[in-house]
């Protein structure tokens, strides 16, 4: 485990070494907070793990935005940090998981964690990560892959809904900001599923 005075120095650690799998950080700290560290490593790609410790409750909404595995509120209770660990190594194992395509430039591996959605036109699937990929396939075949964590939102769309900002009436937020339309009576069937499986 490494500890790191200020978020700027972690930063500048980070530049040249990415093996990072949890990254705990206090809310409140120098110049730079953990709010905005954990803004910064996600917008350099970083999949890391992030589990905010805080005494206090107010910043626990902007931890939605960098996809922050849980908060943890001072004084942190060993047991609660040990269960939050725990959950963190379960999900980065399953993030570890890929998606094989085969694509006209040959064989694709696409990390599940990088993937916001997939819809279908025609006989065609596209699937939206870093870029998008598409392929010729039945969305029924990815549904089955996919697992826990995509929800099929009727008949052409998967969301992963690990990926959702916010869900509207007629359409869905991603976390890079793209709003795929949802389909009709997909609002309440994406809800239940959002607080089932995340």
């Amino acid at each position: 485990m490494d500890v790191f005075p200020s978020a700027e120095r972690f930063l500048t650690r980070y530049e040249r070494r990415r093996d990072v799998d949890i990254l705990l950080l206090d809310v409140e700290m120098g110049s730079m907070d953990g709010v905005a560290l954990a803004k910064a490593v996600r917008k350099a790609g970083g999949t890391m793990q992030i589990v905010f410790v805080t005494g206090y409750s107010d910043y626990i909404a902007e931890g939605y935005d960098v996809e922050a595995l849980n908060y943890l509120m001072k004084p942190v209770d060993a047991a609660k940090l040990f269960d939050v660990l725990d959950k963190a190594v379960v999900r980065m194992r399953r993030d570890s998981r890929c998606l094989d395509l085969q694509c006209a430039e040959g064989l694709m591996r696409i990390p599940l964690a990088d993937i916001r959605y997939l819809d279908v036109r025609r006989n065609y699937v596209t699937v939206h990560a870093d870029r998008d990929y598409t392929v010729k396939r039945p969305l029924g075949e990815f549904e089955a892959e996919l697992g826990d964590g995509f929800c099929r939102v009727g008949r052409a769309m998967i969301v992963n809904l690990r990926r959702i900002r916010c869900v509207g009436r007629s359409s869905v937020q991603s976390t890079d900001g793209t709003t795929p339309p949802l389909p009709r009576g997909a609002y309440e069937p994406l809800n239940r599923a959002i607080i089932d499986q995340t």
